[in-house]
């Protein structure tokens, strides 16, 4: 084709339609169907799969990139396993999966394509996401009644209250997903308000049955907040799963089916 020749922007004409089509799109992202926080590869299929229902799908994370921890596998080795069937939804998407002949219902992936085609299906998909932010709290109403979450800035919150002083803002839902891995920061903010047990933290690790008991306590934990992932190991205390991811997609596929009729009783 010969060599292309770049359309000559204008530096104002760049800053200008950056921030027009930012806080276009921001208002639309205050009232949303869903919040899931977390942008690992269950709230990432959650979303997708939500998203893909027609809901409104607001998707939060706290760092810059998303993904979580599916970039890599275990101890920087750029290799992860993936348990069957959760190679279905990978191959859905377009990740090859390796099956492992030696290791009965084991796949074999490579992290940042399954991550990067896990993003782009979610956006894809319609979901809307914001990055660099921050859960700090709950809308909480009636006695309890959960409606949302409260959200800043992640670089504001770490440079500090003391050096930067930033309000957060209020970010409305019907549902709020926690997909926030060992963390599990959403029930642990409803346990600070006094509405949900101490969280006690993931067990050690025994993969089988980390898995299962994901998949077996995926769900609603408190009214219209739900959790998937390692976030249920988390608030539960079963067991961790080290670099093994299946249960993390099968968890978020399964969460969004139960929100899915959740949503639908209700309206």
């Amino acid at each position: 084709m010969g060599k292309p020749t770049p359309a000559p922007l204008r530096e104002r004409d760049i800053t200008r339609h950056i921030a027009r089509e930012y806080y276009k799109e921001f208002d639309q992202l205050i009232e949303s169907d869903v919040i899931i926080v977390g942008a690992g590869p269950s709230g990432l299929i959650c979303a997708h799969d939500l998203a893909a229902m027609g809901f409104r799908t607001l998707l939060i994370e706290q760092n810059l990139a998303l993904g979580g921890g599916f970039w890599s596998g275990g101890y920087l080795m750029n290799k992860a396993t993936i348990c069957e069937p959760a190679n279905e939804i990978l191959e859905e998407v377009g990740v090859p999966c390796k099956k492992i002949k030696e290791c009965e219902g084991m796949y074999m992936v490579d992290p940042p394509h399954a991550t990067g085609a896990l993003i782009a299906a979610a956006y894809k998909a319609g979901a809307k996401i914001m990055n660099l932010t921050r859960v700090l709290d709950l809308i909480l109403r009636n006695d309890g009644l959960l409606e949302g979450v409260v959200v800043n800035n992640t670089t504001a919150e770490m440079a500090g209250h003391d050096l930067i002083h930033v309000d957060p803002i209020a970010l409305e839902s019907k549902i709020v997903v926690d997909a926030t891995g060992h963390d599990a920061i959403v029930v642990e903010l409803l346990h600070k308000r006094n509405l949900y047990n101490k969280i006690p933290g993931n067990g050690a690790m025994w993969v089988a049955r980390s898995e299962e008991e994901i998949m077996d306590r995926t769900g609603e934990v408190y009214p219209n907040c739900f959790v998937i992932g390692l976030a249920v190991a988390a608030v539960y205390g079963t067991p961790r799963m080290g670099p093994a991811f299946g249960s993390m997609l099968l968890s978020g596929r399964y969460g969004a089916e139960l929100i899915t009729k959740k949503l639908k009783q209700g309206s």
